[in-house]
């Protein structure tokens, strides 16, 4: 859907609006973002003050500042529950590189084995990985046949302390995002239904989602569309338009 022409100030608040009223679950850090990737040098204090008012919401939960000694070098996985339009509980498993945020990998079952998690492991990780250390919760599915697994694979296990989420931070945080933005708002029919919505999210949060402590880039680092590419702004709906994708194109 083309957003028109931003030349002036003007237009730069219009397409403001329209990005923050498309996405209503966007705050002034993910519409500064896409800016940036559109070329606009824009303060996201100025992307803030353009935006429409809206109702207050609680500040979001804080994390822990983690020890990045090993950033690079680290993984986090984590399982969460997903609730169906049949009652059923579904289990989401996520693999999270630490450096770049990367989703590395992303499925869900309704039946959790210790065989079944083993296969995650061995999709997620090849034998020649550069990563080193591998964390994780308590959760009893990670039993001794988990843990050979992944010793096998060259990494180290590090633990989370129990009743402590906070020590994997990130495979939490990224948890959340897939709550906040797909899983809350759709209705989840059944275990294929479950794996084509996160497995779609998975790209879209890859390729496409700018996040703060990246320096709002994606994961995947996303090329940055500058004027001289074209003068007409296009945002692509992703997710059936719970989110957008936005490109310049030529007139």
């Amino acid at each position: 859907m083309p957003l028109g022409r931003p030349q002036k100030d003007a237009d730069l608040r219009r397409l403001i609006c329209d990005m923050a009223r498309a996405n209503p679950r966007w705050g002034a850090p993910r519409i500064h973002g896409e800016l940036l990737k559109l070329g606009f040098s824009v303060a996201q204090s100025t992307v803030a003050r353009y935006m429409p008012v809206r109702s207050r919401r609680p500040p979001s939960q804080t994390w822990c500042t983690f020890l990045s000694n090993h950033l690079g070098a680290a993984a986090g996985i984590d399982f969460f529950t997903i609730p169906s339009a049949t009652f059923r509980v579904l289990y989401g498993f996520v693999v999270l590189d630490h450096g770049r945020r990367r989703i590395r990998h992303i499925n869900v079952t309704e039946h959790p084995t210790a065989e079944w998690t083993r296969r995650q492991l061995l999709d997620a990780f090849p034998f020649d990985t550069s990563l080193r250390f591998l964390h994780r919760d308590r959760d009893s599915i990670f039993s001794a046949l988990v843990r050979q697994t992944i010793s096998a694979l060259g990494l180290e296990e590090v633990l989370s302390a129990p009743r402590a989420p906070w020590q994997n931070p990130f495979a939490e945080r990224v948890i959340g995002s897939i709550r906040r933005e797909i899983l809350d708002h759709v209705i989840v029919l059944d275990e294929a239904h479950a794996r084509h919505l996160l497995r779609t999210y998975c790209v879209y949060y890859n390729k496409t989602r700018t996040h703060l402590s990246l320096s709002k880039d994606a994961p995947d680092r996303r090329e940055v569309h500058r004027p001289e590419r074209g003068v007409k702004i296009v945002g692509l709906p992703i997710l059936g338009g719970l989110h957008h994708r936005y490109e310049r194109r030529a007139a």
